[in-house]
């Protein structure tokens, strides 16, 4: 039973976190974020808005030493978050759901196993996909915290706008999502 004067806590996986427009952590300025998972032990999502610089697909593969020299199919590497940058995540729909995949929401799932790398390049993937490296982490009662200071917004995900290929406009599509008007929008943390 919660204790008077606590609010209860409201998970958001599978919401689309939407960074408002006076972000101050510039990692996080203009992001859709998708939650993985938030719990009362903390959170975790991957950006989807914003691409990793200078990783491709097939080299990724490469470093990997998974031996095609031709992928089937190109995945774009995204920067999932800053925290563990060196681990590899793939958000996808449904149609893949192996060992190691693991449903988040209706139609998505996350897998960060090596194996779905070799699928999709085989051609054998999921049909919509979304390759991370990093992610986005808070710890018990942070990202709460951080949402009840104004720095972020959600929406329930839609696969248009996650699953979009078209990363400019993104965020703003996340916003419009919620009938907001960025010209409407504070900029005072705490001020409407």
């Amino acid at each position: 039973m919660p204790q008077s004067g606590k609010k209860a806590l409201t998970s958001l996986t599978g919401h689309l976190l939407i960074a408002m427009p006076q972000m101050p952590d510039p990692r996080f300025e203009k992001t859709v974020i998708y939650i993985c998972a938030h719990s009362a032990e903390g959170a975790m999502g991957l950006v989807v808005n914003r691409l990793f610089d200078g990783i491709t697909f097939t080299s990724l593969l490469h470093q990997l030493d998974i031996d095609i020299t031709s992928p089937a199919r190109e995945l774009r590497v995204h920067f999932g978050g800053p925290v563990e940058s060196g681990r590899g995540f793939v958000l996808h729909s449904g149609d893949y759901n192996r060992e190691g995949s693991m449903p988040v929401d209706d139609g998505v799932v996350l897998t960060a196993t090596v194996d779905i790398l070799r699928a999709v390049a085989e051609g054998q993937g999921p049909e919509r996909a979304i390759l991370a490296l990093g992610y986005a982490g808070w710890g018990p009662g942070q990202l709460d915290q951080e949402m009840q200071q104004n720095g972020w917004l959600h929406a329930p995900a839609d696969s248009s706008i996650l699953f979009d290929p078209e990363l400019d406009g993104k965020w703003e599509k996340a916003l419009a999502k919620l009938g907001i008007n960025l010209s409407m929008l504070s900029a005072d943390i705490g001020h409407a």
